[in-house]
């Protein structure tokens, strides 16, 4: 920390600090399904759903994650469709995908019980430092920060630093206020206060100051700078890409789903095949079927276009025209291609925009008969 922060600390009264945080929080916090015990598991699983995801959309996906895989044993034997289906809408699929294989290390290198040291949890496949903080304080009391958006929102004001909360670097910073405040007695409620602080009070705009259990702590509260902090540079524009989706079915009417690749975006979910377009289509069906006999080798006969969807992800936002189609000749699945029919669907995991597109093509059909 630079010496305004420093100096803002030496003038902070931590223990009257922790005891107001403590207290507002013992008397104000959510029933949230993952406080019900310390498990550190589930404690573990939350903090992997909460991350990029808002509390009121994780917690049905929380109870239906537990009692699918109420220990991290099953978790750890279950097949990968399994858990991926399980899954399904909450979206960042490499979130789940770490969590399956570090619960499969804790089984075989810890004897399925989640490490409680720093070192030893840092290195298990997805657990950042601000997880490792979250479940040695939440789980085991060990006073560790817990450095998330909310939490560096909170200390920015707090301790009025300026530091950039979008460069990976000012991380350091926030960690070592938090590290400097943080109740040893109680790091489990320290943390989860400062969390629900920043989601329910200390919001990134219009913070409700005048409800704050903290307010006469605040340095920028004091200074009437809340608004300004904290400082946070904008995101790179997302790239736009344009792609043509088919939903297409076979002579006894099964549709053709496909996996995608084991890496990178949305990695082995399942799909409508599709294509991304470069250029405007002209001679829209002449064209999709030459590109997916191009790109898949497949052989097909577009239809009818029936609807539109925008999905937009952190870096970039996919603009999808649904088609409907025929597969003609010479068909041969794989473990990458399925022809199911519309309930067999329902055991893969789809991403949510093709899950969107699903209920078009349903509209589609009711309409159309």
């Amino acid at each position: 920390m630079n010496e305004t922060h420093l100096k803002n600390l030496e003038q902070f009264n931590i223990e009257n600090f922790q005891h107001d945080l403590i207290s507002w929080f013992k008397e104000e916090q959510r029933d949230l399904p993952w406080r019900k015990d310390q498990d550190p598991y589930k404690v573990w699983v939350s903090e992997i759903m909460l991350q990029q995801t808002r509390v009121d959309t994780v917690i049905p996906y929380f109870n239906r994650f537990i009692d699918m895989f109420p220990t991290l044993n099953d978790l750890a034997e279950a097949e990968e469709e399994k858990v991926l289906k399980a899954w399904e809408g909450l979206g960042y699929y490499s979130r789940v995908r770490n969590l399956h294989s570090a619960v499969k290390e804790v089984r075989e290198k810890y004897s399925g019980n989640v490490p409680d040291t720093p070192q030893e949890i840092s290195g298990l496949k997805g657990v950042g430092p601000y997880t490792a903080g979250a479940i040695l304080s939440i789980a085991y009391g060990i006073p560790e920060p817990a450095v998330d958006g909310n939490v560096m929102r909170v200390f920015s004001r707090l301790l009025s630093i300026w530091a950039d909360i979008a460069k990976p670097s000012s991380r350091k910073v926030f960690e070592e206020a938090v590290r400097s405040t943080i109740s040893v007695t109680e790091p489990s409620f320290f943390n989860q206060a400062l969390m629900e602080l920043g989601a329910l009070i200390c919001t990134p705009t219009s913070p409700s100051c005048l409800l704050c259990p903290v307010r006469e702590h605040c340095t920028a509260f004091h200074e009437g700078v809340q608004a300004e902090l904290p400082v946070k540079s904008k995101k790179n524009k997302q790239r736009d890409v344009q792609l043509a989706a088919l939903i297409l079915t076979d002579e006894i009417g099964k549709y053709l789903i496909h996996k995608r690749p084991e890496t990178g975006l949305l990695a082995n979910l399942w799909e409508f095949p599709n294509v991304e377009i470069h250029h405007p289509l002209q001679y829209e069906k002449f064209q999709l079927a030459d590109q997916f006999n191009q790109t898949f080798d497949l052989i097909v006969e577009p239809e009818n276009m029936i609807g539109q969807i925008e999905h937009v992800f952190s870096h970039l936002i996919w603009n999808i025209k649904i088609y409907t189609g025929k597969i003609k000749e010479g068909f041969q699945e794989s473990p990458e291609w399925k022809l199911v029919s519309f309930e067999e669907m329902e055991q893969y995991a789809f991403p949510v925009s093709h899950q969107k597109m699903r209920r078009i093509y349903e509209e589609y059909k009711e309409n159309a008969e």
